[in-house]
This record gives C-alpha cells, sequence and structure tokens, in this order.
C-alpha cells in the first residue's frame, strides 16, 4: 500500500513539474510582431536621459518591492553604454552598466557586471525582447537566473516592460516597469533633493 501511495506521489510530481514546463515555455513569439507599423529601436530610445518606475512580483503576483531608476545612455555609431542606478523602496541603491552593441542585421548584443556572459536583443514592430542570464543576489546567497524581458513601445516618450525571471524553467517572479523619456525628465524622489 505505501508503495503504491509512492507511485502516486512520483506521477503527480512528474505532471505538476512537467505542467509548469509546459506553462512557461508557451510564451509570445517575436515574430507576432513583425507586421506592426512602429519599429521599435533600442538605440533610438535609450539614448539621453530616461527614468522608469517598477515592481517586483513573486510567483503569486504579490508586489514584493517597488523602486524608481535613472538611465542615460550615451552612443557612439552602433556601440553604447547604458547606466542605471535603482533606488528601491527599502532604501537600497544598486547599478549596473549595459555595454551594448547593435549588430547590422538589428540585433543586440548586451554585457553587465551581473550578467553571464551576453544578452541576446532582438526586435520585431513596436516589440523588443532581450534574454539573458543575470547573477541575483538574495540575502546572502546568488542565484542564477534567467531573464526574459518584453518591451513594448507605446509612443516616441513611453515603454512598457514585463519580465519573466525563472530557474530551472520555472517562473520565480515577475517585473513590471514603466519607461519615460518626456522633457522635462523626471527624477526619483529620493533623488530630486540632489538635482
Amino acid at each position: 500500500m505505501a508503495n503504491l501511495k509512492y507511485k502516486i506521489l512520483c506521477r503527480t510530481f512528474v505532471l505538476a513539474v512537467a505542467a509548469c514546463f509546459l506553462v512557461t515555455s508557451c510564451s509570445t513569439q517575436l515574430s507576432k510582431y513583425q507586421d506592426q507599423t512602429n519599429n521599435f529601436d533600442l538605440k533610438e530610445y535609450f539614448n539621453g536621459d530616461v527614468i522608469a518606475w517598477g515592481t517586483i512580483q513573486d510567483s503569486s503576483d504579490k508586489v514584493t518591492r517597488r523602486f524608481c531608476v535613472e538611465l542615460t545612455g550615451v552612443w557612439t555609431d552602433n556601440k553604447g553604454v547604458l547606466a542605471e542606478k535603482f533606488y528601491f523602496d527599502d532604501g537600497e541603491i544598486s547599478y549596473r552598466t549595459w555595454l551594448l552593441t547593435k549588430n547590422k542585421d538589428g540585433t543586440y548584443i548586451g554585457t553587465a557586471e551581473d550578467v553571464i556572459g551576453s544578452a541576446i536583443g532582438k526586435h520585431k514592430g513596436f516589440a523588443f525582447q532581450l534574454q539573458y542570464t543575470l547573477l541575483l543576489p538574495v540575502d546572502d546567497t546568488t542565484y542564477e537566473v534567467n531573464m526574459n524581458d518584453w518591451m513594448y513601445q507605446l509612443d516616441q516618450y513611453r515603454v512598457m516592460n514585463k519580465t519573466v525571471i525563472s530557474k530551472f524553467g520555472i517562473n520565480v517572479a515577475n517585473v513590471t516597469l514603466f519607461f519615460d523619456k518626456q522633457l522635462p525628465i523626471q527624477y526619483c524622489q529620493v533623488n530630486k533633493e540632489e538635482k
């Protein structure tokens, strides 16, 4: 009897894992946006100052952190530097600097200090997808997680971003982010007095 319960438990676990992989692998394909008229170009949008506000949600969609980020992009030909400064609601401030290259075919390659290898970016119509492996510190441990960024350009000033953070193919968290570069550029609340 115990052996039968063990087999049923094992089958249930295998089915649950398979369902998780099926759910996470059924993401939207970038080609779905190829017939859209607007063409989102990362180099054009992230040139100069941009500000963004965002939230981090756990796998149950509960917001666990809120943040603001100031970005500055500088491009020379097809090579760019995108400096990011994050202000989290718990007082943490962190930085990331992207080194980006736009290839002749319109794809992007990016590296950063907390990214393993290279990020690969592609766009179709108003959508841009960036995929990479990030070193994510949590308490005293650093995890390697897969990042799947989807950016959607709303107009010349605003971009929405949704990111799925996964480990072993299972969604562990999500990020929702709103970029704005309309003049005059705003700044993160905690940083306003310094400006």
